[in-house]
């Protein structure tokens, strides 16, 4: 894999600009916005709420903010496609507005577990109700007032600290939200760049509710989620020598970076910079040979996303590598350690599932057929493992890649992946 080239846009920062965008006061333009179908979802949603969005055109969107309280209640449900940080920051979000609404989404995402952000709303005094197995489609009932909080999140998740965050705008007193580790930051960056003052200290995060927005423009760094595919393939594949551009670095998620590194990858950052308050790079990968590792529990929830790319690192890697501690990979748009577990396994990879995590044996890759069973971070990462295999490998179900990342099968293309998309 050579050249230079840029990954599409953040879909965490590209959500949440359209978010608070909506409830600012004035109009706010954003710029490599991802034109994805995950956060395309996002924007439907409030725009069925009478904001009034221009674009997307070429990453470009320009939200004109009806204020707090400006939104309306839309003609139908909310459907939210495959998005489970739509589904769950907007249950927040939308749980004080005095609304009632419903929320929606395809058979991947009314499957995932919603009680995590329904429970602690409740606490606030919300009514959003679920099935009766704590799955969407979620009901969202009017209430006069919400009230706030001290939570301690029992696990690490940016959606559930982000949904309370989000609840806690409408609510009477300071919200507050402790986490167990940390966990990406973007909701917490982006109010303050549209001027909403919050208290961080260590794993703690309170805000006060009651306060305004004010419009901003926002600069959407590349997808370090994205990247991850190109920093595996590139380290895998010898002779590679490839350059992503303007890569969002933010210290809550780089855990891709530092676990490839551990494992021998040749990885050079350079250009940084500070984009609306979003540490921003380039980044050189030359291939190296990579080394089985422990992988460091404390780098799992800066990772989350990138375990199934880091996995078939692991595949092309001496030795055995061990990653503990990812129950919650169970629960992500597939089961992503059992899913990955047999991608691999039908290619001739030793790889074993546990309950929180794998063990990988690195070895020879064949060529095969793997189901990624509608998920797009798996389907990606299989395709990276044919820059290793002795023969091709055919991926099924790979319609939900334009969730993340739109035009894959190009970018990879040109920087040197043989890849084509079949139709059935």
């Amino acid at each position: 894999m050579r050249g230079r080239l840029r990954v599409p846009g953040d879909k965490s920062i590209s959500h949440r600009s359209i978010m608070l965008g909506s409830l600012a006061e004035g109009t706010t333009r954003v710029s490599g916005f991802l034109e994805g179908e995950d956060s395309l979802a996002t924007l439907e949603a409030f725009r069925a709420m009478g904001v009034d969005i221009e674009g997307p055109n070429q990453g470009r969107v320009v939200i004109h903010g009806v204020g707090m309280h400006g939104l309306k209640t839309p003609a139908g449900p909310l459907d939210l496609g495959n998005s489970g940080t739509s589904m769950r920051l907007l249950a927040g979000l939308l749980a004080g507005q005095g609304l009632e609404l419903t929320l929606t989404g395809d058979a991947s995402l009314s499957s995932r577990p919603m009680r995590r952000v329904t429970d602690p709303l409740a606490l606030m005094g919300a009514k959003v109700e679920t099935t009766e197995g704590g799955t969407a489609p979620l009901h969202i009932l009017p209430v006069p007032s919400l009230k706030a909080i001290d939570y301690e999140l029992p696990v690490a998740s940016a959606q559930v600290k982000s949904c309370i965050l989000l609840a806690g705008l409408y609510a009477d007193g300071e919200t507050c939200v402790t986490e167990p580790a940390p966990t990406r930051d973007h909701t917490e960056r982006m109010l303050q760049g549209f001027g909403y003052e919050l208290k961080k200290e260590g794993g703690r995060v309170c805000l006060k509710g009651g306060g305004r927005l004010t419009a901003c423009d926002i600069d959407v760094p590349a997808d370090i989620s994205s990247a991850a595919f190109f920093l595996v393939g590139a380290s895998i594949a010898p002779g590679s020598d490839l350059t992503l551009e303007h890569v969002g670095l933010n210290p809550t998620r780089d855990g891709v970076i530092n676990i490839l590194r551990l494992m021998g990858a040749d990885i050079e950052v350079s250009n940084q910079r500070s984009v609306g308050g979003e540490p921003v790079a380039d980044l050189r990968v030359r291939h190296a040979p990579l080394k089985g590792i422990r992988i460091p529990e404390d780098q799992v929830p800066l990772a989350i996303d990138e375990f199934p790319a880091l996995f078939v690192a692991a595949a092309c890697a001496e030795g055995e590598t061990v990653l503990t501690g990812a129950e919650e990979l169970r629960v992500k748009e597939s089961d992503r350690i059992q899913v990955m577990a047999d991608g691999l396994q039908a290619l001739g990879v030793d790889a074993r599932p546990t309950p929180d995590g794998m063990v990988i044996r690195g070895g020879a890759l064949h060529g095969g057929e793997v189901d990624s069973h509608g998920d797009h971070r798996i389907a990606m990462s299989l395709a990276m493992a044919a820059l290793r295999a002795d023969g091709e490998i055919h991926i099924r179900d790979c319609a939900n890649v334009n969730t993340s990342f739109p035009n894959f099968v190009g970018l990879a293309g040109d920087a040197g992946l043989g890849i084509e998309a079949a139709h059935d």
